[in-house]
């Protein structure tokens, strides 16, 4: 007999009851936890020798782990790059747990797949990639990155005639990766994972811009198969790559282009921001993640591939007892695993939510939002802003490292917001990046204020 429904329903009420405290409490909280991981292993205890009540158990969970949360959904956030959650995602997400389907199949979870199939063509439409792309729904921008990258991988070892799948690395054509010299670590880390070891560095400018000149010039000294990692969106500057020139010399070295686009690939369903992408079309593969600057729960990254041939064969997979969709293909085709939740229901939720127009309010306002924190940190005395701020991303030194750390630890200890520091150009910084769709002009004005306090030491 299936489990009965009453069964859970004291078990969603208290943790309905306490989702909705918890955002009751954000736009007033200080953003830090207040106890430490350990203080909650300990208070967490022991695995009882018998079961406890499903309510129980979900009452215990928030009243010991509450405290310990960062309220990374507040307005006044702007550490790593890290979005809040819309209404419509978190409760379609919500959803998603309570259907538990494994979407990695077609035919078995027509529901969940079709969701995530419409919410591809939709990205595809907004972001103006190719619309016969192949799309998959991984986990975060890394693994979106893995995802391109791997078929990547494949393809340029099959142009040189190398059967990866029979033969491995092994033995192989060495694969030549080029990336920016201020590229993001999880372009590196997926090279890792795909064994084929350090990428070769190319010159950037002073805002982390790949240089094309310096490109092209690396790309004359490849024999063998080479792949081109390109940038929307600097971690620090928000900066991105030259896309149209880069583009074009690599294809014209036979390179595949993968793009890391984990929030500034949304500057394509912007028109007034789409120049800063011109040319990013023409790339093979692209990775963004969707709780970034879509602002759908954890975890949601997306990777898309201009040859959906090119994605099915490095994760195709064939066994007998797997009821393939030969016809459209399936979502465990398009990703690094089998058993997954439906990450794309969530996202069409944002979507259908949003519309054309309110993705591009979302993306400029969050856009808007830097440029007024900027402009606001900039007339703190000793605040230097390092970076042209031309997307979401602000990095701010205070004099020397000392000091610019001082004051970085000051605004974490205020609790007001949190902006985390990082090192760029050789230098500490406080980095701001505004990726949350409820920070507002107030949001905006108690951070500034709380820099500014900061930074006077109070």
């Amino acid at each position: 007999m299936s489990a009965r429904p009453d069964l859970y329903d004291k078990a969603l009420d208290r943790a309905a009851a306490h989702a909705r405290d918890w955002l009751a409490e954000i736009p007033t909280r200080a953003v830090p936890p207040r106890v430490s991981a350990d203080e909650i292993v300990a208070a967490l205890g022991e695995l009882p020798d018998g079961p406890t009540d499903a309510a129980d158990v979900v009452d215990l969970l928030a009243q010991h782990v509450e405290p310990g949360l960062m309220a990374i959904g507040s307005g006044r956030f702007f550490g790593w790059v890290m979005g809040g959650v819309l209404p419509a995602a978190l409760g379609a997400d919500w959803l998603v747990s309570a259907w538990d389907q494994n979407t990695g199949m077609r035919y078995p979870t027509p529901g969940t797949t079709a969701t995530e199939e419409v919410a591809a063509t939709w990205l595809l439409d907004l972001l103006g990639l190719p619309a016969t792309s192949g799309v998959g729904f991984v986990t975060g921008g890394t693994m979106a990155n893995f995802t391109g990258l791997a078929a990547a991988r494949r393809a340029v070892l099959t142009r040189a005639g190398w059967d990866l799948d029979r033969d491995g690395l092994t033995g192989g054509p060495r694969v030549t990766v080029l990336v920016g010299a201020d590229r993001h670590t999880s372009v590196d880390v997926s090279l890792r994972y795909l064994g084929l070891g350090a990428p070769t560095p190319v010159e950037a400018d002073e805002q982390g811009r790949i240089r094309p000149a310096a490109l092209a010039a690396a790309l004359a000294e490849v024999d063998g198969p080479v792949i081109v990692a390109l940038q929307a969106g600097n971690l620090h500057s928000g900066a991105f790559d030259p896309f149209g020139e880069c583009v074009a010399v690599a294809h014209e070295h036979g390179a595949w282009v993968h793009v890391d686009g984990a929030f500034g690939l949304w500057a394509a369903a912007s028109p007034g921001l789409r120049h800063l992408v011109a040319g990013i079309e023409g790339a093979d593969s692209w990775g963004t993640d969707a709780h970034k600057t879509l602002n759908t729960p954890y975890d949601c990254g997306i990777a898309i591939v201009r040859d959906p041939a090119a994605l099915r064969s490095a994760f195709g997979i064939q066994a007998s007892y797997l009821i393939n969709a030969a016809d459209h293909g399936d979502p465990l085709d398009r990703v690094p695993e089998m058993s997954r939740r439906a990450r794309g229901v969530p996202v069409w939720a944002a979507l259908r939510s949003l519309g054309r127009s309110g993705v591009t309010d979302l993306i400029d306002g969050l856009a808007a939002n830097a440029r007024k924190i900027a402009d606001g940190i900039a007339s703190v005395p000793g605040a230097e802003i390092l970076n042209d701020v031309v997307y979401t991303q602000v990095s701010v030194a205070f004099g020397d490292d000392d000091q610019t750390k001082a004051v970085a630890d000051r605004l974490l200890a205020d609790g007001t917001a949190w902006m985390s520091g990082s090192r760029w150009r050789d230098r500490a910084v406080l980095r701001v990046s505004v990726s949350n769709w409820s920070t507002d002009a107030d949001d905006v004005a108690a951070s500034v204020d709380a820099v500014r306090r900061a930074a006077a030491g109070a």
